[in-house]
């Protein structure tokens, strides 16, 4: 059975820039995921951006986060692949959000959004595959 993550729970009201709870990922089988921000809110004239972090014990985190998702200004959603199949050291990930304000009006930021992830399951051997033949010339 895939994995399943909310690093950021749906419908999640972002007023300063914050980390979120920490998953175990280390009975994942194959460590990619597909993550899927959603912005269901925002005011005008500030930015998000969210950011995958990675732990090996889930205490000690990294000074570089392991995934950028895209700056964010509008409602919408975006997906990115994280791929930590080469990454064996990773047990631990969270996100973090960081938002910014330039308005003249309300001088609080505010987002509302939520992040998921999905374990991409193994392509199995028995897949059938096209070959792509290259014409010379």
């Amino acid at each position: 059975m895939p994995m399943q993550l909310q690093l950021i729970p749906p419908g999640t009201r972002m007023e300063a820039s914050a980390d979120g709870a920490s998953f175990n990922i280390s009975e994942s089988a194959t460590r990619t995921f597909l993550c899927r921000l959603t912005v269901t809110d925002q005011i005008e004239q500030e930015s998000l951006d969210v950011s995958i972090w990675g732990s090996a014990d889930g205490e000690t985190w990294p000074k570089r986060p392991l995934l950028k998702l895209p700056q964010q200004f509008y409602r919408g959603t975006t997906k990115l692949v994280l791929d930590l199949s080469l990454r064996p050291e990773v047990k631990f990930i969270r996100a973090r959000w960081d938002l910014n304000r330039w308005g003249r009006v309300a001088p609080i930021p505010m987002f509302v959004a939520g992040m998921d992830l999905m374990e991409i399951p193994p392509m199995s051997r028995e897949t059938p595959t096209k070959r792509l033949v290259l014409a010379a010339g």
